[in-house]
């Protein structure tokens, strides 16, 4: 509860309050009152877009650049498995801080500042001080990488952008950054999205030509596509309406698509793919766009 309390951050669990009474017979007992966030379930994220995945993995790497450069020094979460932490509104929140610890080890040798994980383990330097250099913060970093970087950041991943995510997931791996170099790299990643720049280096020719139709939707003619943020549609996110062209152009059975008024985290516009165009209704807050030509 303390900790909660001296460790604010967006991707901390919001405290509320706290009351001490009496329970079962168990004098003050003490009862905290917190945001309420969904159990996280890797399965389940696994299903999701890449860019619901990297706003995970973007929220958690934020949280433990926060927590190496704290008010209260390097916090480490010796716990650090996915059933610790929930999401909140899409972002990733940690909500038990039973097992932080602010401890750095002391040591006498290299060999003192040991790490042991399942896969591979670590020798960290021995400082002057007499200190580990670095350990919570590279504890934090491999349990980052181990339980959520590899499943979630390179999967389905923009190509263009693959090579950079492939480098974060390695230097991660082997510990060759530290949190500050990892947390640039996914920012830059975020503004590369954000802003289309990731799309520049590719080849956006238009195979077929599309005749724009304002202020309609098309209800029906939907096609089943992964990973889509519609169960029983094809519904992605698009920087413009090039990136939907491409798309369409690449599923053989899309033939028209809709511009929605509805955005992503990232601001990006969500677009309906559909396989035909036979029934089209005007919708005020919709453009559809229909292929003429193959």
């Amino acid at each position: 509860m303390i900790l909660l309390q001296r460790l604010r951050h967006a991707n901390v669990l919001q405290l509320y309050g706290y009351c001490y009474q009496d329970s079962n017979d168990i004098p003050d007992t003490l009862t905290t009152i917190t945001e309420l966030g969904s159990p996280l379930e890797m399965i389940q994220l696994l299903q999701t877009s890449w860019e619901d995945r990297f706003r995970i993995c973007l929220s958690l790497v934020r949280l433990l650049h926060y927590l190496a450069h704290s008010p209260l020094g390097s916090v480490t979460l010796l716990d650090f498995r996915p059933r610790q932490f929930v999401i909140v509104d899409g972002e990733l929140k940690v909500t038990d801080l039973d097992d932080a610890s602010i401890e750095e080890s002391s040591c006498t040798s290299n060999s003192d500042c040991f790490m042991e994980f399942p896969a591979r383990n670590f020798t960290l330097p021995c400082s002057v001080e007499g200190r580990c250099q670095n350990m919570n913060e590279k504890r934090n970093l491999y349990n980052a990488y181990r339980f959520f970087f590899t499943y979630l950041l390179p999967h389905s991943a923009p190509s263009s952008l693959r090579p950079l995510l492939d480098k974060i997931v390695n230097a991660t791996g082997e510990l060759h950054w530290g949190i500050d170099e990892t947390a640039a790299q996914l920012e830059r990643v975020l503004n590369l999205y954000k802003s289309g720049e990731y799309l520049q280096n590719t080849t956006r020719i238009p195979k077929a030509e599309y005749r724009r139709v304002p202020e309609a939707f098309i209800p029906d003619e939907n096609y089943r596509c992964w990973p889509s943020y519609h169960h029983k549609g094809c519904l992605l996110s698009v920087f413009d309406v090039n990136e939907a062209i491409e798309i369409c152009d690449s599923y053989s059975q899309c033939k028209a698509f809709v511009l929605t008024n509805q955005t992503t985290w990232t601001g990006r516009q969500l677009v309906f793919f559909k396989t035909a165009s036979n029934h089209i209704l005007p919708d005020p807050d919709k453009i559809t766009y229909v292929k003429v030509t193959d």
